[in-house]
């Protein structure tokens, strides 16, 4: 069996062709074309009233922390499994992530630990969509609007994936997106920030232009500290045309994990939830094992690596890794991500490959219940 890996992206004739077009546009007065037609596209697909194309989802984050003023000392709560660039912006500027528990039925953050874990330096809320699946928007949002929090929808990896029949991303004060190479769109890298918020909009484009505001009439002149966090018109190029696509990379998404699922149903495991409210994008097929088999995922990732399968282990809890401090009492956190893998998942995954992933884990777990 050749290779299998656990993602890599959809690249056709046109997006070949877009990017040819955009290194063309270089030398001319069209070189920030694509990131403008990308933006607006983005905008149109999500429902959002802005949008700001970025080098990087970890870069919206950082720029959505600094519209809002984030000072040292101040306290962003978010979800204790993440991957960890949803938690560094926070300490860029000297403020602190609180780490809370997820939910069991969706791994996403658990209102209930936002609650209790507000504070006087309290500032925001990151609201981290995982693996496709839906974070309770509502509840965070009416937990956010009770305390004067702003709420940062992290949906790098939910492109696709709906709540309540609004795209994810479109809910909270900031949206994020990732377009990494893995992810359902890609630039090969990039991101994207979006908001419904014309003053927030504006301060995040001052900013990520150097802190040069356009009211301000003189050249080369900034009144503030700003960053440098855009897009190039090739990323942009790619991810427009990626974007075009958006219908068929989803749909192809959601037809991988039903395969999955129909291949591993009778198994003693959970796979990704979704609830009657929610359109989950399955961005990244994920199986947690139950409890009782007493499964290590590490297991599991060597058993694939020896039949030559890409798998990935489910995100760590933050507050596990050595910059952080322990929080043992986020225990579901600590529970599942022990016991529980991301299966191979790109668009073109043939179903024999498929099968030949799920015949492993079946004969895995014969063999263990023995």
């Amino acid at each position: 069996m050749e290779k299998i890996y656990y993602s890599k992206p959809s690249i056709k004739e046109n997006e070949v062709k877009y990017v040819e077009d955009s290194v063309r546009a270089l030398s001319g007065l069209k070189r920030y074309e694509y990131i403008d037609k990308f933006e607006a596209k983005f905008r149109e697909y999500l429902g959002s009233r802005f949008s700001m194309a970025t080098s990087s989802c970890t870069g919206a984050i950082n720029l959505a922390l600094a519209t809002i003023g984030l000072k040292p000392k101040d306290e962003v709560i978010l979800a204790d499994i993440n991957w960890i660039a949803s938690a560094e912006p926070i300490t860029y500027f000297g403020a602190k992530p609180i780490f809370v528990d997820i939910r069991p039925d969706s791994w996403c953050i658990n209102p209930e630990k936002i609650e209790k874990a507000i504070t006087p330096r309290t500032r925001a809320i990151i609201a981290t969509h995982l693996y496709g699946n839906l974070a309770e928007m509502d509840r965070i949002m009416e937990i956010a609007r009770r305390h004067n929090l702003i709420v940062i929808e992290d949906a790098a990896e939910a492109l696709g994936s709906e709540y309540k029949g609004k795209k994810a991303g479109s809910i909270g004060d900031f949206g994020v997106f990732s377009f990494h190479a893995t992810k359902m769109v890609t630039c090969g890298e990039g991101g994207m920030l979006v908001t419904n918020n014309e003053e927030f909009s504006r301060r995040a484009r001052i900013l990520n232009d150097q802190g040069r505001n356009p009211e301000i009439k003189k050249l080369l002149f900034s009144d503030r500290i700003g960053y440098k966090y855009k897009m190039s018109n090739m990323q942009g190029a790619l991810g427009l045309a990626q974007l075009e696509r958006i219908n068929e990379l989803l749909a192809r998404k959601i037809e991988i994990f039903h395969e999955y699922k129909r291949n591993l149903s009778g198994l003693p495991i959970e796979m990704n939830p979704q609830p009657e409210y929610v359109k989950n994008c399955f961005w990244m097929p994920t199986v947690v094992f139950n409890k009782s088999l007493n499964i290590h995922s590490e297991e599991l990732i060597k058993l694939f690596q020896e039949n030559n399968i890409d798998a990935r282990p489910f995100f760590y809890p933050l507050s596990s890794l050595p910059m952080f401090r322990v929080r043992k009492e986020n225990i579901v956190s600590y529970d599942v991500s022990s016991r529980a893998i991301n299966l191979p998942s790109y668009h073109d995954l043939p179903s024999e490959q498929i099968k030949y992933v799920c015949d492993l884990l079946k004969d895995f777990l014969k063999n263990k219940e023995k």
